[in-house]
């Protein structure tokens, strides 16, 4: 209905008076004209964060440490718990340091324990079952991205349940349809049985950049190996090596296998290979490959053994400021066509492709004249909209001993996360499931060398957190043997740390400021990824506390500004006996924002004052017993502001 309908309702409606009737008239006239509306029923999760404030709490009894190296051993993060909370706790340590969020959230399928709203299981018959849907993803929508980058990227699986709904949240709620770059379709090669309709085989997987322009400067950014790509150079290869060789042709072998002739007669069929028939050999057999059109175009090699393609050197537009001048044939000496917009480059480099010969001539001057463009020098291409992939990890959760039903393949995560980013240093699932982007992280780092972290967020429903996500992640660094008795070596390159989300009350008193100094010591660890913690002087444990990535980066939590001096005396002596080529982060909370630069001048050299991100400093301030406060100009109300920032103070 649209919004003339919708007044013409309104009119034709009885019972109402002219202030009622005046108010819904004005209701939809100031409503905006494009977007979603649906039925707010807030959550409890939600609730709970106006008197407490989110934070994470290590279980260090589940840490998988091979290696402090984090340059070789990235540490990655599984953070049990609420992903509301979690994602909240995150903006301390993250916020806009997120690359790549990556996510497969409930489909809202109404089938039972699939998608839990206040404790409550959304059926397929709910009246409520979409807005409770909307409800739950634009609150952790809006959260995660203030989490990236600004030159972040969104990647998020759906299916045909949530699809519309889901595209126009992101373009009109979260991000907006300058920053959509594209929805790429997985054919999954297995339609679904039992339906009443169109029998479904693909999921869609949605991808939006926080700041499109941004993201567009990286290099390489949505690009992909050409599949079938080493596959055609080796075969040219090996063909091109046949040159000055006397064999009989591959063509001619299958004519003539049937008749079973004996060796002298086979040699009547042997021919000098030239690269003619190098090429006409290529050629047919790429005709026979299931290599797509683009692929099969690279049907040429050269006299150097290069495959290339022609390619039109035609100007695509304004002809008045292009190249005109004809190309003379090097045989015939005669100009060869000029496109009716010109060239598409400037004569001084055509005069280039030219002299490296990267310009392709007819048999005589009467074809237009096209670029040489060489295979091995284009292998990538931009990642297309359709995705082919077939399989599934059934077989891999039974050799984990894992009981999950349909985990997101390795296979396509592998895919999304190494061909829409080109390289994320931080990629983020909150909705985790059996922890599969973990496995395609570690796995995408033992390929190819990289040093990517992965940040793994989901509940503990049925213990999934625990007996699942923990355990396969567990079992993929470690190593394991599979159900046939084969030893599946580890990814033991990589760190593990297991969190859980908890609370701090932000009732002001001595007790929760103490508790929250301890908690958040723990997010600025994570913020800083500096684990180890320093035995020295530097911790005291009352007032103090250090950490180091073993790397020499340290972080330095002075929780008591009474002791500002003695810190700095214990930073003193420790950079002078212990480190003095140290890089030591030094935050300090205190009752106001004030940066101890004279206090700490003579170790400028070593050390970096940092502040306390803003939500934690607030709620510090806001949880001070009374008379342990000093007046903090602009100290915002204790209040939770859920939409659309979710500001914790």
């Amino acid at each position: 209905m649209n919004k003339k309908d919708i007044l013409n309702k309104i009119k034709s409606l009885d019972g109402l008076n002219p202030d009622e009737r005046a108010y819904l008239v004005n209701l939809v006239n100031t409503k905006k004209k494009y977007g979603l509306v649906w039925e707010d029923k807030p959550e409890d999760v939600e609730e709970e964060l106006r008197t407490k404030l989110p934070v994470l709490k290590e279980v260090k009894d589940r840490a998988i440490i091979n290696d402090t190296d984090t340059q070789k051993h990235p540490n990655h993060i599984l953070i049990e718990g609420d992903n509301l909370h979690a994602l909240t706790a995150l903006t301390f340590t993250h916020e806009n340091k997120i690359d790549l969020i990556y996510i497969d959230p409930p489909y809202n399928t109404g089938k039972e324990n699939e998608f839990r709203y206040n404790d409550k299981w959304v059926l397929k018959e709910d009246p409520f079952k979409h807005s409770m849907w909307l409800n739950f993803m634009s609150k952790r929508l809006k959260i995660a991205k203030r989490l990236l980058a600004e030159d972040g990227v969104f990647v998020c699986h759906i299916d045909e349940n949530e699809f519309d709904a889901l595209n126009l949240l992101l373009e009109t709620e979260v991000f907006s349809n300058n920053d959509f770059l594209g929805v790429i379709i997985w054919n999954k090669l297995n339609p679904k049985g039992e339906v009443a309709g169109v029998a479904t085989m693909h999921e869609y997987v949605l991808v939006y950049a926080k700041n499109k322009e941004n993201f567009k400067l990286l290099d390489n950014i949505l690009t992909r190996p050409k599949p079938n790509a080493l596959t055609i150079l080796n075969k040219a290869k090996s063909l091109f090596n046949k040159i000055g060789k006397t064999q009989i042709p591959d063509s001619i072998k299958e004519v003539i296998k049937p008749f079973n002739y004996s060796k002298e007669l086979l040699k009547d069929f042997e021919v000098e290979y030239d690269l003619e028939l190098v090429n006409s050999e290529f050629q047919s057999w790429l005709s026979k490959q299931d290599f797509s059109g683009g692929e099969r175009a690279y049907k040429f090699i050269d006299q150097k053994g290069n495959v290339y393609r022609g390619v039109s050197m035609a100007a695509p537009d304004k002809p008045e400021t292009r190249s005109h001048r004809p190309l003379i044939h090097p045989i015939t000496n005669k100009p060869c066509p000029v496109p009716s917009k010109g060239w598409r480059n400037p004569d001084v480099t055509m005069d280039k492709l030219l002299e490296e010969g990267l310009i392709i001539f007819g048999d005589d001057e009467n074809r237009q004249p096209e670029k040489k463009y060489l295979l091995k020098e284009n292998l990538s291409e931009v990642t297309p909209s359709i995705y082919n992939n077939g399989s599934s990890d059934e077989v891999l959760m039974k050799d984990l001993k894992l009981d999950f039903p349909y985990p997101k393949v390795t296979s396509a995560a592998q895919y999304l996360i190494k061909n829409i980013h080109p390289n994320p240093k931080i990629i983020l699932d909150f909705f985790a499931g059996s922890g599969t982007s973990l496995h395609a992280t570690m796995e995408l780092n033992a390929i190819d060398n990289g040093n990517r972290k992965c940040i793994l967020v989901t509940n503990n429903e049925n213990n999934i957190a625990e007996e699942v996500t923990y355990e396969r992640s567990k079992k993929v660094i470690n190593g394991y043997t599979t159900t046939k008795n084969k030893t599946v070596k580890g990814l033991n390159n990589n760190n593990l740390r297991y969190y859980q989300t908890t609370f701090v009350d932000r009732e002001p008193s001595l007790s929760n400021k103490r508790q929250l100094t301890q908690l958040a010591t723990e997010l600025l660890c994570i913020k800083e990824d500096c684990y180890q913690e320093v035995t020295s002087q530097l911790n005291q444990e009352a007032w103090n506390k250090c950490f180091t990535n073993g790397q020499g980066q340290y972080v330095y939590v002075v929780y008591d500004d009474f002791y500002i001096d003695d810190a700095v005396a214990a930073l003193t002596a420790f950079v002078e006996k212990e480190s003095p080529e140290s890089r030591i982060k030094v935050y300090v909370f205190a009752n106001g924002q004030y940066a101890y630069h004279e206090e700490f001048e003579d170790l400028a050299d070593n050390i970096t004052l940092a502040a306390l991100p803003d939500a934690i400093y607030k709620a510090y301030q806001n949880i001070l017993p009374k008379e342990n406060k000093e007046f903090v100009p602009e100290l915002e109300e204790d209040i939770v502001n859920v939409e659309p920032k979710l500001d914790l103070n």
